[in-house]
């Protein structure tokens, strides 16, 4: 399932509450931390692509099958494709600063994350692991199992 983000920022707006309609089908329930976290990386990758390319984008989401308590695991993917073929570079985001962070926030939030160039664009893409029952203690699920790796650097996709 894709939603198509057009370069204007008050789309992030929309991206969040269409990604969280979306989880409702899966079975995950929208208190859940893995929701809560997937909204906050929507909200930052499609950020990214709307404002630093000016270009429209385009958000999907691939959520398991119907997921209930019994299920081992599920893995929940998101990806936004946009524009620009310029990888993400580190940017230093000082304390004042009231962005830059978004990648960094990617990468201390998701299970696992990259991109790939693709066509004349590129994907920035992230997976978040759904714990099976019983195992809400684990921090590698859903939580980026650590801080962030980059301290005094944020990322940002130009």
């Amino acid at each position: 399932m894709q939603l198509e983000v057009r370069p204007d920022p008050s789309e992030v707006g929309r991206a969040r509450r269409w990604a969280r309609s979306r989880l409702a089908g899966s079975g995950i329930r929208a208190d859940e931390p893995l929701a809560e976290t997937l909204v906050l990386l929507v909200s930052e990758l499609v950020t990214n692509a709307v404002v630093h390319t000016g270009r429209s984008a385009v958000l999907r989401l691939v959520l398991p099958g119907a997921v209930t308590d019994e299920t081992e695991e599920a893995t929940v993917r998101l990806e936004v494709d946009d524009a620009s073929d310029r990888a993400p570079v580190p940017r230093c985001a000082g304390g004042e600063a009231t962005g830059g962070r978004g990648l960094a926030l990617v990468d201390g939030l998701a299970d696992r994350w990259g991109w790939s160039r693709e066509g004349t664009g590129k994907r920035i893409w992230c997976e978040l692991d759904r714990c099976a029952a019983g195992e809400e203690a684990r921090p590698a699920c859903g939580s980026g199992g650590g801080a962030v790796a980059y301290e005094g650097f944020a990322y940002e996709v130009v």
